[in-house]
């Protein structure tokens, strides 16, 4: 059944267009994150040097930076937080002070990493750790990335947000045309690094693929590489069955996880956040009761999507 109704889903072309977009954002973030620490680290480290303040411990070891907390701040948590603010491509946005723990900010790079980045990013040790939205939006918001146009990082971001918030997984050919061209844009800005070059060549792979012969081809004899992709004698590739399977099935989950996040987060004063999550959630729940292979794998979830439907 998994596989009869995976096939059915990856014929339906808006779905497939889908499924082919997300997937290009784990991609996306594998080439990013090796060139995002070396740069966060050595910029790290040129704050410190050019300032001896900041390379004094904090002087409370418990400073913190939440909204209600601003007095808080010991001289030297201060020093950071003006620094932050000033090295932020985008003055006058909306700093995340709760994703920092402020007297790491002396010994750990990726603590320094969190204030330019989205809410929830606490308990985040690495780049690697990242999706990448939070990637992105540190490259947007943080000054030791000024090498990179801000303009195309914007524009994958919100190309990422409408992927997102589509919660019948499905997107038009037009808008695949231009996300791919914006895809292309950014990946260029990076041509010097080989990680990226190489997830360049990756994202153009799975925008091209034909998912619905991967899929309906169940005979087919490859070998398999390292990288779980399938290659034929003339070094093509397509990415076999159970890949494509887990590939969606992570997609989904995250998609879900966010969701019920969200829902769970909203702020009983913010109803207009609170009616499109639960919209959100309404649409995404009758995806996976109208695929009964997603709807049992994530029968928990769905079952948290009734339960908080029930209480409204």
């Amino acid at each position: 059944m998994v596989l009869t109704e995976l096939a059915v889903r990856l014929n339906d072309k808006e779905y497939t267009n889908w499924f082919k977009a997300s997937r290009c954002l784990p991609l996306l973030k594998d080439g990013l994150h090796p060139f995002i620490s070396r740069l966060m680290r050595a910029f790290h480290g040129d704050l410190l040097r050019q300032n001896p303040l900041l390379r004094k411990p904090c002087e409370t070891s418990s400073c913190r930076l939440g909204d209600n907390q601003h007095s808080s701040q010991c001289r030297v948590c201060s020093e950071w937080k003006a620094v932050i603010l000033r090295h932020n491509r985008q003055p006058g946005a909306t700093v995340n002070w709760d994703n920092c723990f402020p007297p790491h900010w002396r010994t750990d790079y990726w603590e320094l990493a969190k204030a330019y980045m989205p809410r929830g990013q606490g308990k985040v040790k690495g780049a690697d750790q990242c999706d990448a939205s939070a990637l992105l939006n540190l490259i947007n918001y943080c000054g030791c990335f000024k090498s990179v146009d801000t303009k195309f990082v914007r524009e994958v971001i919100r190309y990422r947000n409408d992927l997102m918030h589509s919660c019948e997984f499905r997107v038009k050919d037009e808008w695949m045309k231009h996300y791919q061209a914006a895809l292309k844009k950014l990946v260029q800005q990076f041509s010097h690094e080989p990680q990226m070059v190489k997830a360049g060549r990756q994202i153009e792979e799975m925008l091209t693929v034909d998912l619905s012969i991967c899929v309906s081809g169940l005979d087919r004899t490859d070998t398999v590489d390292l990288d779980g992709l399938e290659c034929d004698f003339a070094n093509q590739w397509e990415p076999s069955v159970d890949l494509i399977s887990q590939w969606e099935a992570k997609l989904v989950q995250e998609r879900l996880q966010e969701l019920l996040h969200a829902a769970a987060a909203a702020d009983d004063d913010d109803d207009d956040t609170k009616t499109e999550v639960t919209e959100q959630l309404q649409k995404l729940g009758g995806f996976l009761q109208a695929n009964r292979d997603l709807g049992e794998r994530f029968s928990a979830e769905l079952q948290a999507i009734n339960s908080l439907q029930a209480g409204e």
